[in-house]
């Protein structure tokens, strides 16, 4: 009898007689991820998995093996359950271990994918998928022979991993996992010795203090990260982008112009990474959504033009929508700045748009309620409250 994943998916493929090239292209997923999940050398999410099991009509057979192989008891019952203590866990199990080159290149694809997914999935449907690959990398810490080169190697794709993690739970408004995520994160990060991974991390404390109002230590931690951060690099625009932010919420208006000044030039400069999509990427096209953001903060009507040009790019054609949270958001900016013009319809209108996308993570909730709040003198302003108060509750 076949207890294993790979055996049991190489099985159902040959009894459904499907080659390896067809399947993958029905998942879809490349025909060599497909192979490694067949001889084992790959750990499967279990999305993929899901999806394997629908398309070979195996009764679940192949969701409840992946499911054994990458979940504890307790995240099989609640995913959100212990979060915390599994970020503890993968600190403590930084040592020595036994992993090949191929298996540390494809855990590293696999972290790339997950942070392109990043803009486009809801983060509680991203959220299981991290835990997945990060409960393999502690696996693979747990089983003791690697060369050091391998060992940091590996350390470092669970850095980013704990790092991603921290994001997800933030935007979740899942604050004390974010918190126990992140400082693994920067155990790992000192482990290692990478200094990108430690400025991503003042620069997601730094955008988590935004969302909590705190924002002289988001300055101060953005400017941390601007501290740690290579010469050059995405995080570098990033963290200065954040600074800018955050001055803008404290008033400092030639703070805010100045900051924007830098990112721009900055992306100048970088030019248009070829994964553009990546949460760790810079693309100029970020730095138009993050201007229109700050200036919508700052009560700068220009935000409005940087706005609408955000929603003309990300705009749904059809079926297809390309960064639907980055049009979700230019529109929460283009109601704020309305509604502080005196555009309370106007502000509605873009308000609701943006509820209605289901883009916006519970990390952004107060960034609407701002509109809400400013369009309070406007007899339709009711039908708002009710649709925000729908979003926070999930109805």
């Amino acid at each position: 009898m076949v207890t294993t994943f790979g055996g049991a998916l190489r099985a159902a493929r040959e009894a459904a007689g499907l080659s390896q090239p067809r399947l993958a292209a029905l998942v879809p997923c490349s025909q060599s991820s497909l192979s490694r999940y067949e001889s084992g050398r790959q750990a499967v999410d279990l999305h993929t998995a899901s999806r394997l099991d629908d398309l070979l009509s195996t009764g679940g057979m192949l969701r409840e093996l992946a499911r054994g192989r990458e979940r504890t008891p307790a995240r099989q019952t609640d995913p959100g359950t212990g979060s915390e203590f599994e970020a503890l866990e993968l600190a403590r199990r930084v040592a020595a271990s036994d992993v090949g080159d191929e298996t540390l290149t494809n855990l590293e694809c696999a972290f790339d994918d997950l942070a392109t997914d990043y803009p486009t999935t809801a983060p509680i449907d991203l959220l299981p998928r991290i835990d997945e690959h990060v409960g393999y990398v502690g696996r693979l810490l747990d089983t003791g022979r690697m060369s050091l080169g391998q060992h940091r190697r590996l350390v470092i794709i669970g850095g980013w991993l704990s790092l991603l993690a921290a994001t997800v739970h933030i935007d979740l408004d899942q604050h004390r996992q974010a918190t126990a995520w992140l400082r693994c994160a920067a155990s790992l990060a000192n482990d290692a010795e990478h200094p990108e991974i430690r400025a991503w991390i003042a620069e997601t404390e730094a955008w988590r203090a935004i969302t909590r109002g705190d924002h002289r230590r988001a300055r101060e931690l953005a400017r941390t990260a601007r501290h740690h951060a290579p010469t050059g690099s995405s995080i570098a625009i990033q963290a200065t982008a954040q600074e800018g932010r955050a001055a803008a919420r404290l008033g400092d208006a030639d703070a805010t112009y100045r900051a924007l000044e830098v990112v721009h030039d900055l992306c100048a400069r970088l030019g248009t990474p070829a994964d553009v999509e990546h949460h760790y990427r810079y693309d100029p096209t970020k730095a138009d959504a993050y201007t229109a953001t700050t200036l919508a903060w700052l009560g700068d009507p220009e935000g409005e033009r940087y706005a609408r040009e955000v929603i003309a790019r990300f705009a749904p054609h059809g079926s297809v929508q390309a960064w639907p949270r980055r049009y979700a958001s230019a529109h929460v900016d283009l109601a704020l700045i309305a509604a502080k013009t005196n555009r309370l319809d106007e502000a509605c209108g873009a308000a609701h748009t943006a509820i209605a996308t289901g883009q916006i993570p519970p990390s952004n909730y107060w960034r609407l309620s701002e509109v809400v709040t400013a369009v309070t003198p406007l007899p339709e302003s009711s039908e708002l409250r009710e649709a925000y108060r729908g979003m926070i509750h999930g109805g």
